[in-house]
């Protein structure tokens, strides 16, 4: 914002002692004083005029300048300070925690299910900032290493965890796992963040009771540490084959604005 001060303009008026002189000036300013002849401005007898003509002098002299004098003597208007720039609000940020599905991993930068969430975002949330700290192939393990530093840097309002699926692709033990996820949350409530959880799934070949163990995960620490649950990230795309790239593993562009939808379901509404 630029700010102008403007300064007052003041004009200074030289009277000038004289008998043509001030004769022109009296003329020229006859609604101050309208008089004949010469006008002597210095105390005392002008030469060729009598005692009365002094005091006449005098007395014109003396109106000449109490009509000056409110003039000349307006002090100069003080300028006034420049108005103080109203603080802009900081904008609230919303961090992603997240694996190669979040980072968008085969895609354009800004193709990514987070980056049109971000897009949108901007759009109809303007008080509100994302930060992507997705990293492809990210375990809950690196999650759990990072969110520190990822929450002391951006001090975000509300944190998105969606951790855990090259977990289960490894066959990490469930027990850790949970116990990873476990600490992104409490470090992020701890911040005075809200936390979105977002839950996978994995392929029955897993065998039942690890994938229902895996899917279980989620759901108990969003119920022990009351957080928001979205409980399957590909839900709007799991069944469809063609929705995925060649991996089998990481959906193409054009599904990325159906798991955008997906989480906004949940993550809308904590932006309000």
């Amino acid at each position: 914002m630029i700010f102008k001060n403007l300064g007052a303009r003041h004009a200074a008026a030289g009277l000038h002692c004289g008998g043509a002189d001030t004769a022109g000036f009296s003329r020229a300013n006859e609604g101050y004083a309208a008089r004949r002849g010469p006008v002597q401005w210095a105390i005392g007898h002008a030469r060729g005029v009598g005692t009365a003509g002094a005091r006449a002098a005098l007395l014109a002299a003396a109106v000449l300048l109490s009509a000056w004098a409110p003039l000349s003597a307006q002090p100069a208007p003080a300028a006034k300070p420049p108005a103080a720039a109203p603080a802009a609000k900081a904008a609230r940020t919303v961090l992603f925690m997240g694996d190669s599905l979040s980072a968008g991993y085969g895609l354009a930068a800004s193709q990514g299910w987070v980056s049109l969430t971000a897009d949108r975002i901007a759009k109809t949330q303007p008080g509100w900032r994302v930060v992507n700290a997705s990293i492809s192939g990210e375990t809950t393990a690196g999650g759990a290493a990072r969110i520190a530093g990822e929450l002391q840097r951006n001090k975000p309002a509300v944190v998105v965890i969606e951790l855990g699926a090259n977990d289960g692709l490894r066959g990490l033990q469930l027990a850790q796992s949970r116990a990873n996820l476990e600490r992104m949350i409490q470090a992020a409530q701890g911040a005075k963040a809200q936390v979105l959880l977002i839950g996978m799934r994995m392929p029955p070949n897993q065998g039942k009771e690890y994938t229902e163990g895996f899917e279980r995960n989620y759901r108990e620490l969003s119920q022990k540490y009351r957080t928001q649950l979205l409980p399957f990230l590909l839900e709007p795309v799991a069944m469809d084959r063609a929705a995925f790239q060649a991996d089998n593993l990481h959906p193409i562009a054009s599904a990325q604005p159906k798991l955008r939808d997906h989480v906004w379901t949940k993550l809308g509404p904590m932006l309000k």
